[in-house]
This record gives C-alpha cells, sequence and structure tokens, in this order.
C-alpha cells in the first residue's frame, strides 16, 4: 500500500505535512490579500487623533488588551450583546491591531459613548465602585502621569511610514493637543471612540 510507504519513513511524513499546510494556508490567505474590504478602510474612518492615539498606547502599555478584545464575532449572542461585528475595514489603520480572544473582561469593540467621561474614570480609577463584582485592577497612577507632549508627533510620523495617512498638519499639532493632560484624558478619549462609527449605522 502507497500509504504505508508515507506512515513509516517520518521524514517523508513531516516533509508532505509541511506542504499540505502550506498549501492550506496559501487557499486560506492569499485571497484575502486580494479582498477589497481587508485592507480598505470603511467610509468616515479617520486615524486617531493625537489625544486617542496617546490613550491607545496606555491602553496597550497597562494590557487592557490581554483582559478584553476589540473583535465582535458574526454570532448572534455575540451581537445582541456588544454590538455589530467586526469589520476588517475598522482596523486598517491599527498597527498593531488589537483584535484578540481573551475575555476576562468583556468585549470593548463598541464601548464608545455607551457609558460617560465620569463613569469611565471611576471605574479606571477603582472597578469595584461602579462593578462591585470586578476582578479588574485599578489604575490610580494615570491620574497623576501626564503625557509627554516631545513624542506624540514621533510616533504619528512613525504610524505614516507604515500607511496611516498623518498629515504633516497632525504631526505638527500633537504635541500641542496633548500638553497638560493626564494619561487618564487620553484613555477615556479612546475608549469613547471605540466603535463608534458602525454603531452609528445601526
Amino acid at each position: 500500500m502507497k500509504h504505508d510507504v508515507v506512515e513509516k519513513n517520518v521524514g517523508l511524513m513531516i516533509i508532505l505535512t509541511i506542504v499540505a499546510l502550506s498549501f492550506g494556508t496559501l487557499v486560506e490567505l492569499v485571497p484575502l490579500l486580494f479582498a477589497k474590504e481587508t485592507h480598505e478602510p470603511i467610509a468616515g474612518l479617520k486615524p486617531l487623533p493625537a489625544l486617542e492615539l496617546e490613550g491607545r498606547d496606555i491602553y496597550i502599555r497597562e494590557g487592557c488588551n490581554t483582559c478584553h478584545s476589540q473583535m465582535i464575532r458574526p454570532l448572534r449572542a455575540e451581537t445582541e450583546r456588544y454590538g455589530h461585528y467586526s469589520v476588517a475595514g475598522e482596523s486598517v489603520y491599527n498597527h498593531p491591531f488589537l483584535w484578540g480572544s481573551k475575555r476576562t473582561g468583556p468585549d470593548l469593540a463598541r464601548v464608545g459613548k455607551r457609558y460617560s467621561d465620569d463613569w469611565q474614570r471611576a471605574h479606571l480609577y477603582n472597578p469595584r465602585d461602579v462593578v462591585p463584582e470586578s476582578n479588574m485592577p485599578a489604575f490610580p497612577w494615570l491620574f497623576e502621569n501626564e503625557i509627554d507632549p516631545d513624542l506624540t508627533g514621533l510616533k504619528m510620523s512613525a504610524l505614516r511610514k507604515v500607511g496611516v495617512p498623518y498629515t504633516d498638519e497632525d504631526i505638527s499639532g500633537a504635541g500641542a493637543a496633548v500638553t497638560g493632560k493626564k494619561e487618564i484624558d487620553a484613555l477615556v478619549a479612546y475608549l469613547q471612540q471605540l466603535g463608534t462609527l458602525l454603531q452609528s449605522r445601526r
């Protein structure tokens, strides 16, 4: 039997397995490289302004994306709880993307404007003040730390090199936009814009 030859030859089995996996990967990924909806922004999408961009970096730095996904699957249970399912065109300016799959806390893809700024601040200062059963850590230092305005424009310049369409005006005005702002201001601004573009179409 021909399959006996493959099953008894470990080297050949490894080679054929790699070939099969490579072929499957190409079949899955190559069409996505040419699909319009995977690399073109949805209507109305703009790069994050300076304050929201800093908030996103704080979100990553504090590990928020390790407990909160930003990817709603197109399943009824997901869309009824969180809102419109996630689409690739929302994330074309995200470097790195923050889809995730871990949900120690709820998905945040559509959290923008669901709660007031004051609620978000109270929640980040001490989550149990607003959600008694929460196991989320508190982030009181965000209320003390100021954003370094000298770095924001540099971040925008770097992102422009990978395709985010920041203008010269965006970059030159970035420092002024965050001067005197606390990290909590930036993080709340970032959270409050999450998913609002598709929310408005529901």
